[in-house]
């Protein structure tokens, strides 16, 4: 029967993908008590001048700039924004449980650089979300929400072949969306 195959095999494929997203469920819902892993840390440095005191903003070279930063403070993280006033340039990288933002002066090149971890349940947590991850996680998350919704119409198409189950199991689903919907009436609304 072709709903068993497939419910058992998604399943399989799927169990990962349901614990990873329980438990960061979990995370998310008690970020308060994991607050403690977040660290920041604080750099210096210098640019070339030459890189940030361009009167025409156009000649600024921000290649460069961005460049420096990843290979001097070891960053990782996608560039989020350039933000270029007459004063000062502001770079931002930002990642699963992580950020790093430069203000650098364009007089001096000078900058100060802050990077901000969360820790472990900080990257799982934007994984979760799927913030700051980028297009391969997205469709990850998109290919997981496909796989999980297989499985549970999979898993409702074999209700109607179990003669025994068929009603108790369906009463129990009934019953989860009541639940559900009650949740929602009673606390939230």
């Amino acid at each position: 029967m072709l709903s068993r195959w497939l419910h058992i095999y998604l399943s399989m494929i799927s169990f990962a993908i349901v614990f990873f997203f329980a438990v960061t469920g979990l995370t998310l819902n008690h970020a308060e008590k994991f607050n403690d892993q977040l660290k920041s840390t604080q750099e210096t440095g210098k640019l070339a001048v030459s890189w940030v005191n361009a009167a025409d903003t156009l000649k600024i070279a921000k290649l460069e700039i961005v460049e420096w930063l990843r290979s001097q403070h070891h960053i990782r993280a996608a560039l989020s924004d350039f933000r270029i006033d007459d004063a000062q340039i502001g770079v931002s990288f930002k990642g699963p449980g992580f950020a790093a933002d430069a203000f650098i002066n364009r007089v001096s090149g000078t900058y100060d650089l802050t990077k901000t971890s969360a820790g472990l349940v900080g990257v799982i947590n934007d994984l979760h979300k799927g913030r700051d991850t980028g297009a391969g996680w997205s469709l990850f998350i998109d290919i997981s929400a496909i796989l999980l919704s297989l499985v549970s119409l999979s898993g409702m198409v074999l209700m109607f072949f179990i003669k025994r189950k068929r009603v108790s199991g369906f009463l129990v689903s009934v019953l989860g969306l009541l639940m559900a919907y009650l949740v929602y009436v009673i606390w939230i609304k």
